[in-house]
């Protein structure tokens, strides 16, 4: 069993072909940029939307843990008290409450995922297992991978890879691709934007390289935070010294998940932060060129 906080069919941008994306709540790291803050926790998490809540209270009086307050006429969310009995989401009557995360059995998805073998098998695609860090879920992720290699379809990993060898070394028969992230180059500019210094990030890559183990390396920009000639010039060495990096694609910041670091209650603190002019992300793919 494990937890799960989205899937989605038809998606074409996590890994080659038409794939299906299992989101597997958890996460080691904070990026200050995340658009899935609702990865953070492994736990089911609640999150609120303001903009469709009329006030009403019914919240405050089915919830048995003080989880809601309306204070001064504004509805404060305390998701640190939340049990997720899902009593005041089923009680709330404009849905302005939501549960992220549901716990589900491998059997469950594999059943999913296997809907749609025919798009696998004609597009190249298959199933990308993403997050969150999905390896921190790792007895499920384990189970996961082997189930679709029994079944002749191709994995995707995306991760953040700060992940132990250990660990590496026991999924690596079962994932045909790694979608990995290089965030920052040095390790205090990656504990800044991420909370950890980032030196198990370059371990994973140097041992997928010895095993050649093919990578696509992700590369989220954020003007003004990471969009630096050092971090350009250290994502092209990778490119040269790795031939195991058999793609680069570069991440252009955007805001789509800022709502939810309201809804879920957590202060995002790039909130003055402007979209990525399709201009810029030009310029930083011709800077690693």
């Amino acid at each position: 069993m494990g937890i799960v906080f989205d899937i989605q069919k038809c998606s074409v941008h996590d890994g080659p072909g038409i794939r299906t994306t299992v989101f597997l709540k958890g996460c080691n790291i904070r990026c200050l940029w995340c658009h899935n803050p609702e990865s953070f926790k492994i736990s089911p998490q609640i999150s609120f939307d303001c903009k469709t809540c009329t006030g009403c209270g019914r919240c405050i009086t089915i919830c048995p843990n003080e989880v809601h307050q309306i204070i001064s006429g504004n509805h404060q969310l305390h998701p640190d008290a939340c049990t997720g009995c899902n009593q005041c989401v089923s009680g709330c009557p404009t849905h302005s409450l939501k549960v992220f995360g549901q716990e589900m059995s491998t059997f469950d998805i594999i059943k999913e995922v296997e809907k749609d073998l025919k798009y696998y098998y004609s597009s190249g695609g298959g199933v990308t297992f993403s997050g969150g860090e999905p390896t921190l879920q790792p007895d499920f992720l384990y189970q996961l991978l082997k189930e679709c290699k029994k079944r002749e379809i191709h994995t995707c990993l995306e991760t953040n890879g700060i992940i132990p060898l250990s660990y590496l070394k026991k999924i690596e028969p079962y994932v045909d691709l790694y979608l990995l992230d290089y965030k920052a180059t040095g390790s205090d500019k990656h504990k800044e934007l991420t909370g950890n210094n980032g030196q198990d990030v370059l371990q994973t890559i140097e041992y997928l390289n010895r095993h050649q183990r093919k990578i696509i390396l992700r590369c989220p920009i954020i003007q003004g935070l990471n969009d630096s000639s050092k971090h350009f010039a250290a994502i092209r060495s990778l490119k040269r010294r790795y031939n195991n990096i058999i793609q680069v694609e570069i991440m252009p910041y955007h805001a789509l998940g800022k709502h939810k670091w309201d809804s879920l209650g957590l202060d995002y603190q790039l909130k003055n932060l402007c979209d990525t002019l399709p201009s810029q992300k030009q310029q930083w793919e011709s800077e690693i060129s």
